[in-house]
């Protein structure tokens, strides 16, 4: 049995998937292979990494300083997200909280990040080759949010985050070879997106990415429906959804201690209640041996 995490990751209530991973870490239940999208790439690092409670500290201390996020950003340099900021000055070797690299790039499970290309608004999956010691551009480029960032380039193509074209990213662990998911929202299993809510920054992001735009008018369709074939997956036992009953009035881009902070330990919560009692599912392969 071959084992998959997927992160969808969802700007600041990614904490939420970061406290699931870490009850897996806490618990010694890892898998075979690993996709994560904008915020569950970063939380994707830390875990193949082992670096439980690191995506804590982004995500409710780092997260409130100017520097990481911030109208000064947007003004400064186009991009309200400094990514620069985040994978490099903060998570470098010499950084307040370094990504322990050979440890990720020991870890024996796959691992890929989804971003956008700005110009043909189609995904791509970027893999542990294409990172590097202090190099992390793949993390920048998965969570380059469109309209409030400018896109990240890597070798001369702009990229934006992976949810627009991959919202939810089942199918490429399934064809990689995964017989069962463990698949992180960062929405109620019930939520279903609205496109009319995406009008507004489709008609901003045509002006100048207007195959991203295309991605974009089309990203609630795609999460819906991918949505609805994951429930289906669940029901046959081959996949298990981890989502929050709620999320309260946190947005994207959120920043409320309190709420951040509950949403985590939710996350933990959750991620016992759901995997702690099918560790045979779970360790399946190892069982088998």
């Amino acid at each position: 049995m071959i084992l998959g995490f997927v992160d969808m990751g969802g700007g600041t209530r990614g904490i939420y998937g970061a406290g699931v991973l870490d009850y897996c870490l806490e618990a010694g239940i890892s898998g075979d292979y690993f996709i994560g999208v904008s915020a569950g790439s970063a939380n994707g690092a830390s875990f193949l990494a082992g670096q439980a409670g690191r995506n804590l500290v982004f995500y409710n201390d780092y997260a409130f300083r100017k520097s990481y996020m911030g109208l000064k950003n947007f003004i400064r340099s186009a991009s309200y997200i400094n990514l620069d900021y985040i994978y490099s000055t903060l998570s470098e070797l010499g950084g307040e909280y370094p990504l322990d690299y050979p440890a990720l790039m020991a870890n024996p499970m796959v691992f890929e990040i989804v971003a956008t290309n700005a110009l043909t608004g189609k995904p791509v999956y970027f893999s542990k080759k294409d990172l590097a010691q202090d190099h992390y551009e793949p993390l920048k480029a998965s969570s380059c949010v469109p309209i409030l960032c400018r896109p990240y380039p890597i070798h001369g193509i702009p990229y934006f985050d992976g949810g627009l074209s991959d919202p939810l990213p089942y199918k490429r662990a399934l064809d990689w070879g995964c017989d069962k998911l463990i698949v992180i929202l960062t929405k109620p299993k019930d939520f279903f997106r609205d496109p009319q809510k995406d009008r507004k920054f489709v008609r901003l992001l045509r002006r100048t990415y207007p195959q991203s735009a295309k991605a974009l008018a089309h990203r609630a369709q795609l999460y819906n429906q991918s949505l609805k074939e994951l429930l289906t997956l669940e029901k046959e036992g081959r996949a298990i959804l981890i989502a929050p009953e709620d999320t309260g009035s946190l947005k994207t881009l959120t920043q409320d201690h309190d709420q951040l902070l509950k949403l985590y330990h939710m996350g933990k919560k959750d991620g016992e209640k759901q995997l702690a009692s099918k560790t045979s599912w779970i360790f399946e392969k190892e069982v088998n041996l």
